[in-house]
């Protein structure tokens, strides 16, 4: 264990505010190193413990996939010459899905906005909220396109 400071799962929980079960899935897949165990089984956490968790908890927060959090926490306690190229990196391609997810959002937005104005009464006998469900058309008369699918097919092509 890293430290003197023996603290319980409850007390690690608390102090990082993520749930026991998650504790103990990220132990299972290896973002949290196994914790000692007293005779009675309790696991037993350190301060060290404490922070790694908050930063595995912030960047999930943050929307991090766990490969990306797992190579973030190699980074994290290594020396200053690349690690931050490398971490820069990932938030980088992380941050342009993040922008890509907006751009999703945002479409849907228009296109929920546009079905719903035009349904404004609910009187109309085709109703545009259903139309836009089964394949529709955006606010311009073209069918809604996704950013995001266009971005996967550029990078898997």
């Amino acid at each position: 264990m890293n430290g003197p400071v023996a603290i319980t799962i409850g007390e690690l929980s608390r102090r990082t505010g993520c749930k026991i079960e998650t504790v103990r899935y990220y132990e299972r897949v290896g973002l949290m190193p196994p914790a000692p165990r007293t005779a009675g089984r309790y696991r037993l956490y350190s301060e060290a413990d404490v922070r790694r968790l908050a930063f595995v908890r912030r960047a999930r927060e943050l929307g991090f996939p766990l490969t990306d959090v797992r190579r973030l926490l190699t980074l994290a306690p290594g020396p200053s010459d690349g690690p931050c190229a490398e971490a820069r990196e990932l938030a980088a391609a992380h941050l342009a899905e993040v922008r890509g997810k907006i751009a999703d959002l945002r479409a849907m937005e228009r296109v929920l906005g546009y079905a719903v104005d035009r349904c404004a009464a609910g009187n109309s006998p085709n109703c545009p909220v259903i139309d836009a469900l089964a394949g529709g058309t955006a606010t311009d008369g073209r069918p809604p396109r996704s950013r995001r699918a266009g971005a996967r097919r550029r990078r898997r092509g």
